[in-house]
Formats: C-alpha cells, sequence, structure tokens
C-alpha cells in the first residue's frame, strides 16, 4: 500500500485506544531497550552529565519530530529511533577520538545516509528484496525481543506468569485490548511487589549543549563509515522491510533523506543518527495496534509525541524508565510483537520455491550474530539472498 505525500493533520476520530497504547509501549520501549547503552558511550567518553542529557535530548526531538512529520505526510505509520548498534559501536570508539572530532564524524554518516536517500539507490536495493526475504527478516529480527520474556520468566516467575496468563483470558474474551489489559495489570503486579522504585525520580528540563564539530580523517574511518553502515544495514533495511511486511510500500529514498539530513542538523547536540525503527515500528504497524491499517499511523503519530515530552525531561529520562522492572517492560513488547512475529512467518514461508531461503534469513537474523562489526539483520538478508540465488529453480528452456 503507497500512500501520496500530503500535509494533513491527524484525526481524533483515527485514534483508537488500541492505537494510543501501541504508540506508547513502542516509545516505552525504544527507550528501555537501549538507553543504558547511550549512558555508556557518553561515560566512556568522558562526558558530562549536561552533554549526556543534550545527547538524549537531540535524538528524542529528531525522533519525535520525524516520526510524527513522516506519518502524517504519508498516513502510514513511520517510526523513526535512535542507531541502538550505532550506539554500542560508540562504546569502544569514542574513548580514542576528541568529542568535538566524534561530532564532525555524525555529521559525516548523516550526509552519506543523506546521499544514499537522494540517490535513490537504497530505493532499488528494497524493490529488489523478494516479500518472504523481507518478512523472514522481520520475524528474525522481532523473535529477539521477544523470546526474551521467558529468559527473564527465570528471575521474575510470578510476575510473568500471571501478565502471560492474562494475555491468553484477553486474547480469548477481549482480543484488541489484551496487551492495554498486560500493561496495566503488569504495572499494578509489579507496584504491588515493591518493584516500583520511583526515589530516585525527579522532573528537570534538558538544556542542548552545543559542541562545536571538528573533522578528522581518524574520526571518519573509526566512526562516521562504521556507523553509516551499522545504521544502513541494522536499522533502516530492516526498517524498511517492517513497513513492506505489512503492507506499507512507501518509496525508500524520502525516508532515508529525511532522517539523514535531521541527523546532520541535531550532530552538534549530540545525535549520533536517527534511523527508520524496525522492532518499536512493529508495535504500531501490526494490527494489536489497529485493526483497520488505514488507522495505524496515528499509533506512531502518539509514539513522536511521547518522545518529543522525553526529549524535554531528558534530563531525568534514566531515572524514569529504571523505575519499571526490565521484565514488565519486555514481556508487555514481546505480547504486543507476537501477531507481528507470526504474520511475518506465515508470508515468509507461503512461496515454496522460496521457502528455505527464507528460513536462512530468520535464522541468520535471530541469532544476533555480529560479524566485521554488522549486526546479524544484515547478515540474514545476505544470507537468504544468496541462498535464494542458488536454490531458486532455472526456468525452463524454450523448445
Amino acid at each position: 500500500m503507497s500512500r501520496p505525500m500530503s500535509a494533513t493533520p491527524l484525526k481524533l476520530t483515527d485514534l483508537s485506544v488500541s492505537a494510543l497504547v501501541a504508540g506508547l509501549i513502542a516509545m516505552l520501549t525504544g527507550y528501555t531497550s537501549s538507553l543504558v547503552l547511550m549512558i555508556q558511550a557518553g561515560q566512556a567518553a568522558h562526558l558530562s552529565d549536561a552533554q549526556v542529557a543534550s545527547w538524549i535530548w537531540a535524538l528524542s526531538i529528531g525522533m519525535g519530530v520525524t516520526t510524527i512529520g513522516l506519518s502524517l505526510l504519508t498516513r502510514s505509520p513511520i517510526v523513526v529511533a535512535w542507531s541502538t548498534p550505532g550506539a554500542a559501536l560508540l562504546i569502544a570508539s569514542l574513548p580514542g577520538v576528541p568529542y568535538a572530532q566524534a561530532v564532525g564524524a555524525f555529521i559525516m554518516a548523516a550526509v552519506l545516509m543523506t546521499a544514499a536517500g537522494m540517490t535513490g539507490w537504497f530505493d532499488k536495493l528494497m524493490r529488489a528484496l523478494p516479500a518472504s526475504i523481507a518478512s523472514a527478516l522481520l520475524a528474525g529480527i522481532l523473535f529477539r525481543i521477544s523470546v526474551d520474556v521467558f529468559v527473564q520468566a527465570q528471575h521474575q516467575t510470578l510476575l510473568l506468569l500471571v501478565m502471560f496468563a492474562l494475555y491468553l483470558l484477553g486474547r480469548r474474551f477481549w482480543p484488541r485490548y489484551a496487551v492495554p489489559g498486560v500493561l496495566l495489570a503488569g504495572v499494578a503486579l509489579a507496584g504491588a511487589l515493591g518493584q516500583l522504585h520511583f526515589e530516585s525520580f525527579h522532573f528537570a528540563l534538558a538544556k542542548p549543549v552545543w559542541t562545536t564539530p571538528a573533522f578528522s580523517l581518524q574520526a571518519f574511518v573509526s566512526i562516521a563509515v562504521p556507523l553509516f553502515i551499522v545504521a544502513l544495514a541494522s536499522q533502516n533495511i530492516p526498517g524498511l522491510a517492517v513497513l513492506r511486511a505489512d503492507g506499507y510500500h512507501i518509496p525508500a529514498s524520502p525516508l532515508i533523506t529525511v532522517t539523514g539530513i535531521a541527523s546532520a542538523l541535531l550532530a552538534p547536540f549530540g545525535s549520533h543518527g536517527i534511523n527508520l525503527a524496525a522492532i518499536t515500528a512493529a508495535i504500531c504497524t501490526g494490527a494489536q495496534a489497529d485493526p483497520d491499517r488505514n488507522r495505524r499511523y496515528t499509533a506512531a503519530v502518539v509514539c513522536g509525541i511521547g518522545y518529543l515530552i522525553a526529549g524535554a525531561l531528558a534530563a531525568s529520562i534514566a531515572a524514569l524508565f529504571a523505575a519499571f522492572p526490565k521484565a514488565l517492560v519486555v514481556a508487555v513488547a514481546a505480547f504486543a510483537l507476537l501477531g507481528s512475529i507470526a504474520s511475518g512467518l506465515t508470508t515468509a514461508m507461503q512461496t515454496p520455491a522460496e521457502r528455505e531461503s527464507a528460513l536462512l534469513t530468520f535464522m541468520i537474523t535471530a541469532s544476533g550474530m555480529t560479524l566485521a562489526g554488522v549486526g546479524s539483520a544484515f547478515w540474514g538478508v545476505v544470507g537468504g539472498m544468496l541462498a535464494l540465488l542458488v536454490l531458486r529453480p532455472r526456468a525452463a528452456p524454450k523448445p
């Protein structure tokens, strides 16, 4: 499904309870899944608390504005997120580079991403990707976060067993409100068990801190190029795959261009790059957000508004999300993604000639492997496409 781009405001009649909850879950998942990486990267670079807060502010504002703007323009659930693998990369690479040069590298990586969008070659790559491979990639990405709920059950058995039971009952009797019910019940139970810790939480508005960028060959090689590669391979390709798997065939070039430009503008305030989301996007693109595909864009808008609020409170955002037990967030996200995983696997296995290639894509992606500094999502696509080229039956010669 492709939508023409035209600026139109949000219709409140399109907003449903399930879309509202999906947007909030997507925002919550986006922060809790990798906020620790951001803090670790800042500590590794010996940044001040104000600089770390500015970093989170810049990313949040960029994600919020682009998520809301692109979703309203396309009337599709376009969710933007910071580069999680990029944050992991910076933990190792920032200590050896002056912060001003790192900011310059952020700008150079953003320029490379903008060029990839403006030249149109990213669109050609996505058109060449079969639906079976894209769907298997989606299922593999989501499987990684969803399966962790059962690992968490080893440590938070009571909380997760109750949430699991309530999810099954909700799916049986109130399928549309199963996930919201699990969220509310989980928060209530966590509070009853004394697992909500708001002692260190305080409200404080973020203040952006400007860093004048400096440019060096060392920073370009050690930060800019790897940051561009991992963002492209581990964020934008899966992000487009999520949209495509759920029926949103939006041209890739404008999306990549917008996120690249926003990344460059916000880099002096600490943003290492924003890209299309995959896991958080799937929460907003699936049927759990709204049975009507044409109204799911509202879930992304809610997520974007959450980003803006979180950005304004970036100085205290870490304490806020630390108040919730990890198991609670993981469980709600996992239950919200089950439908998208099932849909992805169904589409991936539909074409017999592509079934084995899709299965390999799923397995490689779900493995979480990292090779040459690039995540499993990229290698899943590479492995699946290679298998498809080798295993696809040749056309019978004409008589």
